[in-house]
């Protein structure tokens, strides 16, 4: 009888650790020695984990031309933020290609050695982020969350999640850790010429929206620091060019030449972006200089 019970004992110890390896784990600290950058990603399983990124784009605040006052504004919150002073999450939005992304990567690398941190998590996995906060609110480092390319459809669940968190129930309990976000939306949902029919006049000429439309601005309305970017004229794009174009170690003599070229190329594209420049002036210096 005994043995028959323990080796019914055995197999349910052996089931139950089956079960709990495919159960979800709280989140884990990773090696934060390891990198100064990290990604927050779902196993199959449902795990969480925070991945290091091994190879953080060596970009520069110089290297980012045509966007002063926006890097003005960005740099001056997160210097706030590293130094221990109040400071703002960040809603960075406008035209693709102009340097959003770019320049919470440059803040990033001007800022490491004072223990500046980024944590990138996909609009999917926000529904997480208390347990992220969790894992790094003791630590001595200042961490940024990077939300890229933040867009909702209506009923995802991201969306309330992140606005909670922005309302302060995470953020405002924990000062070493702040949201950025980049956005081609200026209010993250999409916006539908319908929900112009629920504004409402009042008496005395005031204009008012309706819920629907509340509702989508609340969000955005919920980061401290909006900054907009704005598509480049023909003359900026033709400086951006030439400023990656010296990046490349392209001789100055040499630079005005491949101004027909650059132009060309952003017609091809459609687009006078910073990206476009960026990937004019490698093609180019390969091509010359490979």
């Amino acid at each position: 009888m005994n043995e028959k019970f323990e080796q019914l004992l055995v197999r349910a110890e052996s089931l139950l650790a089956r079960i709990e390896s495919v159960l979800p784990q709280p989140l884990s600290a990773p090696d934060w020695q390891a990198a100064i950058a990290w990604r927050y990603r779902k196993r199959s399983s449902g795990h969480g984990v925070l991945e290091p990124v091994r190879h953080v784009a060596a970009i520069r605040l110089d290297d980012l031309k045509e966007i002063e006052t926006q890097k003005e504004k960005i740099e001056r919150n997160t210097l706030q933020f590293v130094q221990g002073h109040p400071a703002n999450n960040v809603l960075l939005t406008g035209a693709r290609g102009t340097g959003k992304s770019s320049l919470i990567k440059a803040c990033l690398n001007a800022h490491a050695a004072d223990g500046l941190r980024l944590i990138e998590v996909d609009k999917a996995d926000l529904t997480d982020l208390p347990d992220i906060v969790d894992v790094v609110a003791g630590r001595p480092e200042k961490f940024i969350v990077f939300c890229d390319d933040l867009s909702f459809e209506d009923g995802e669940p991201g969306y309330k999640a992140l606005k909670s968190i922005l309302d302060g129930s995470v953020a405002a309990a924990t000062p070493n850790v702040l949201i950025y976000a980049t956005s081609n939306r200026r209010h993250l949902l999409p916006e539908y010429m319908k929900e112009n029919l629920t504004y409402t006049h009042t008496d005395d000429g005031e204009v008012h929206p309706g819920e629907v439309v509340e509702e989508k601005i609340s969000l955005s309305e919920r980061f401290g620091l909006w900054v907009s970017f704005y598509p480049f004229s023909q003359d900026e794009y033709l400086a951006i060019t030439a400023q990656w174009l010296a990046h490349f170690q392209v001789p100055a003599s040499e630079i005005e030449s491949a101004r027909p070229e650059a132009l060309v190329w952003a017609l091809e594209r459609g687009s006078r972006s910073g990206r476009v420049a960026y990937q004019f002036a490698r093609d180019w210096a390969g091509r010359h200089h490979g």
